[in-house]
């Protein structure tokens, strides 16, 4: 259920931050560095007065622990495949981990003393949303058409993505609620920086008492909208590769959009203005929040850009 918490306690403005799973690398590697300049800028932000929610991506990791632990039982077979859900929980754990660390100690450098804690989060999806029948979520890296034919092979659906080469796709329901958003609220009301809803939250279904996990990965963009609404933040901060979302992109007449209304981007939406799979999702999470409640906005920018962004000088604002 969402609700408001806009108490007398509230003074700073409340942003939910969506970290892209492309941006934190696509090996261990490359996710210390990715995570470390991530936490440089997030906690600029906490330093200038924001309580601050992050979520991430989990694109490329969760793909890369699905192929190792289905490697893993193909050569052990007395290890079953890991439930996809499963592995987004993986993700959520080692990212999360990451994130927290760096955060805590940017945080000391600025001599601020402020806990930060990951939370492995569950998100209930609906069992007959269509997106189990059409799977369109790319995962894991990019392959030549020869690999992916492999993975065609085994069942499994592949498409190409934005020309950057072949990738596997899962179904991707729509989130409807978090479990664990009571303890995300009393984190953020104890003062302390929150890592939730990793890779979209692990997708679990409601089965009388119990939570089951089903083979999908939820957007991590829709899952943040969902967030953001249910803790009552001011701001959705959604980070990609641009500074700024464009219409008619990459043609003669591209245009780069810094302030829309909710209206103007249901509009682009139905021209079909903006690649699925790519930042279609992040405009139409970006609708979502910015029509949930007055006064509520979107932000769709860089990682590097978000402290200019929230003030209102760069990168493409969604309002009412």
């Amino acid at each position: 259920m969402e609700t408001e918490t806009r108490g007398s306690r509230r003074v700073n403005k409340r942003i939910v931050i969506a970290l892209g799973g492309n941006a934190l690398g696509l090996n261990f590697q490359d996710q210390m560095a990715a995570a470390g300049r991530a936490a440089k800028i997030i906690a600029g932000l906490v330093r200038d007065g924001y309580e601050v929610v992050v979520s991430h991506g989990n694109g490329p990791q969760v793909g890369m622990i699905d192929r190792a632990m289905g490697m893993l039982a193909a050569e052990e077979p007395d290890l079953a495949q890991a439930p996809l859900s499963v592995c987004v929980a993986m993700t959520q754990g080692y990212i999360g981990y990451d994130l927290q660390n760096f955060l805590r100690e940017e945080l000391l450098r600025m001599g601020i003393d402020k806990p930060v804690t990951s939370l492995v989060t569950q998100v209930v999806v609906d069992r007959s949303d269509e997106a189990f029948a059409n799977p369109t979520k790319p995962i894991g890296r990019f392959m030549d058409r020869e690999e992916a034919a492999a993975w065609e092979r085994r069942g499994c659906r592949v498409i190409e993505d934005s020309g950057r080469g072949y990738r596997r796709v899962v179904p991707s329901p729509k989130p409807v609620d978090i479990v664990e958003i009571e303890t995300i609220r009393s984190l953020l009301d104890c003062g302390q920086v929150v890592v939730a809803c990793g890779g979209g939250g692990i997708p679990v279904v409601r089965e009388g008492c119990s939570l089951r996990g089903v083979s999908a990965v939820i957007d991590k963009d829709f899952a943040s909208a969902r967030l953001a609404r249910m803790i009552g933040a001011d701001y959705l901060v959604i980070l990609t590769a641009v500074e700024r979302v464009a219409v008619n992109y990459a043609k003669p007449d591209q245009r780069w959009l810094s302030r829309i209304s909710v209206e103007e981007a249901r509009a682009y939406i139905a021209q079909g203005q903006f690649a699925p799979g790519s930042m279609l999702p992040k405009v139409e999470a970006a609708v979502e929040f910015a029509s949930s409640l007055p006064g509520r906005r979107a932000l769709i920018t860089l990682l590097e850009k978000a402290g200019e962004g929230l003030k209102g000088e760069t990168g493409t604002v969604i309002c009412a």
